[in-house]
């Protein structure tokens, strides 16, 4: 709690030079469900440039701030949970991925503004350190691409791209504070987030925001074993300072700073004979640097950009256990794109990147250190062939030291052939460096509690996929359905396999190795209605069907079927309620290399937003109404529901 002199001068700036922005919320919210019931809300992340979502050569959707901003979301899996086509998976120590269409989170892409941040996964094994680096009072809107990007984006854009668009304040000074409190029906588990904003022009062509946030969650125990943690707590400091200058109409500077601090606990226990219950926790630091123009000119538009990210790791445990060494990952990347009209209904796009990967971890060779230099090559033309027709073409070049080049195309039409109904589709590669310490020759480290070691293997391939897709979308008068068909071709995906004294405890040696190849395609279906103005109905399904084709058997952890409901309400001019619903289906997993079904669970959510006056909203709700407990079905559930939570908040404009 002394963590909370930091933030306490924000939130008093908030509460006094507020503009009255939770006023203004519900008008805005109505406003963006109005754009997504005709496909008018407007996005940048599937070709780098604004343009509707329903002229977009992907198929996506948005999450936008005031709906984020109604309930107590930890971290981006929570944002993202009741998307289409999105599903949250474990990924080990009772942390969550973000996974799309039944791809691995490893292979989801997460940028802040347009910029990938550090890929904690690809150097440190079960963490989910991606997915809290901005809070929601902080954020405009989030975009999902769901389908491979690498053509603009290069490695990790394998299953789609998941792009947070942070706030920046332009035409007045706005200030905003929100507080919450989520008490969960048990021990454990109650939460606390606040969080403050400032920011605007302050002089002509001038202008800063400013933002911070202290998050906190306590650990949940097991109900099965007392001594361990069903779920690890989380106490979190972050912030960011970011300034502006419009040196000229169409062309704008911008610089700015974040960084976070954010520490976790669970009680564990050793996997020997005889096991010895102790306390472990993660330390990470994370910050970036940024700086970057934009600007407009007569023949085209320019951006540049510059960003430096550092993530931390210190890692430690008690009763003589030994920690994780330490990891520093650092980031250095420079990037620069030109886009020009030569014709009419034809835009042009050129563009590069260099970005340097600097790994900081004793195990990873005999220097403790490594890094890597990506270099990258990009076109893309989209051309309007008649009126409705859009055909986007583009290919990226990278180059990796380990294995040269690699090029990945992409084509993608979009027909608008009568008013309302658009029809899409198009295919894309895409691939995943390996990471430095799957290629380094000298990477050690002892996993599994000592039962095994894992080294590095230089002759790894990069991860491949061949995707495809086929969809259309229809927006009525106060309504919209689409459907899309996919499919999506993998290989050399990278595993640890056995190679010398397999079995043996303490001699086992196990390396990555490309030994598998899968095949997942399935089908998106999302219809949304208001029949009447006060009242908008959503719903979306997927079927995936994930297979392993090396192996003849089903993908580890993918729901069959997911069904996923919102009703949105607006109670009169100051009250609305939203209540939320997710439908997991059977999923396979395997013990001890045999494969189990797990049972099919839902878990529901409501949240209510009343104004009570023109400067303060309360916020109410309750998420896993039914208290829903995994654990209770199976203990091969790779990730833990924290039970039925009730909140409340406050959001404050003065």
């Amino acid at each position: 709690m002394p963590r909370l002199r930091y933030l306490v001068p924000l939130l008093v700036v908030g509460a006094h030079a507020a503009q009255a922005e939770e006023t203004t919320a519900g008008a805005s919210l109505r406003a963006e469900r109005e754009k997504v019931l005709d496909g008018s809300t407007i996005v940048v992340t599937a070709s780098q440039f604004p343009q509707e979502i329903r002229q977009a050569p992907a198929t996506m959707s948005v999450v936008t701030g005031e709906q984020l901003r109604r309930r107590p979301v930890q971290d981006l899996a929570e944002m993202l949970e009741d998307e289409p086509g999105v599903q949250i998976n474990g990924v080990g120590m009772t942390r969550r991925g973000i996974s799309i269409r039944g791809m691995s989170d490893e292979h989801v892409l997460t940028l802040v503004d347009g910029q990938r941040i550090n890929d904690a996964s690809a150097n440190m094994a079960h963490v989910d350190f991606s997915l809290g680096w901005v809070p929601s009072i902080a954020i405009d809107r989030v975009e999902v691409v769901r389908g491979p990007l690498s053509a603009l984006y290069g490695s990790e854009a394998l299953a789609g791209v998941v792009n947070v668009m942070t706030r920046r304040p332009q035409d007045r000074i706005e200030a905003s504070a929100l507080a919450m409190q989520g008490f969960r029906d048990g021990a454990g588990g109650n939460s606390t987030q606040l969080a403050a904003l400032l920011g605007g022009p302050v002089a002509e062509g001038l202008g800063v925001v400013a933002w911070g946030e202290y998050r906190r969650r306590d650990r949940t125990q097991s109900e099965e074993d007392p001594l361990l943690s069903e779920l690890e707590a989380r106490d979190a400091l972050s912030g960011s300072v970011i300034a502006w200058w419009d040196v000229a109409a169409g062309h704008r500077i911008e610089i700015g700073q974040m960084a976070s601090d954010d520490d976790r606990a669970r009680d564990a226990v050793t996997t020997g004979r005889a096991p010895i219950y102790y306390a472990y926790q993660d330390h990470i630091t994370r910050a970036r640097t940024q700086a970057r123009y934009n600007g407009a000119f007569n023949w085209g538009d320019v951006q540049l950009g510059a960003y430096r990210s550092v993530l931390e790791r210190v890692n430690e445990r008690d009763r003589d256990q030994t920690p994780t060494a330490p990891t520093k990952a650092i980031e250095a990347v420079v990037d620069g794109r030109v886009s020009v009209v030569p014709v009419a209904g034809n835009r042009l796009t050129f563009g590069a990147e260099h970005r340097n990967e600097k790994l900081e971890d004793v195990t990873i060779n005999a220097a403790g250190q490594d890094s890597v230099d990506h270099d990258a090559l990009f076109v893309q033309d989209e051309w309007e062939i008649t009126k409705g027709a859009t055909l986007t073409l583009g290919s990226r070049f990278d180059h990796h030291p380990a294995y040269g080049w690699e090029v990945s195309p992409r084509a993608y039409l979009v027909v608008e052939p009568v008013p309302g109904l658009t029809l899409r589709g198009g295919f894309g590669e895409a691939f995943k460096a390996a990471t430095l310490k799957q290629l380094s020759p000298g990477y050690i480290t002892v996993a599994a509690g000592g039962r095994f070691i894992i080294t590095g293997n230089p002759d790894l391939k990069p991860e491949t996929s061949t995707a495809y897709e086929v969809g259309a979308l229809y927006h009525g008068e106060n309504w919209n359905v689409g459907v899309t068909l996919f499919q999506n071709d993998l290989d050399n995906l990278v595993q640890t396999e056995c190679v010398e004294s397999c079995g043996i405890r303490g001699q086992e040696r196990r390396t990555y190795l490309n030994v598998e190849a899968a095949r997942i395609r399935g089908i998106e279906a999302s219809a949304e209605v208001r029949p009447i103005e006060a009242l908008t109905l959503s719903a979306s399904y997927s079927y995936v069907d994930a297979r392993n084709i090396t192996e003849d058997e089903d993908l580890a952890e993918r729901p069959d079927h997911t069904a996923k409901l919102r009703l949105a309400w607006e109670v009169g001019e100051a009250t609305s309620v939203s209540l939320r619903g997710r439908y997991i289906g059977k999923q396979t997993v395997f013990a001890n290399s045999a494969p189990v079904r797990l049972d099919a669970y839902s878990l529901w959510g409501l949240d209510a937003s009343h104004a009570v006056t023109d400067r303060l909203t309360l916020k109410a709700g309750v998420d896993n109404i039914f208290n829903k407990r995994l654990a209770d079905s199976s203990a091969l559930y790779s990730l833990a529901e924290p039970g039925r939570v009730v909140f409340v908040g406050l959001g404050v404009a003065l």
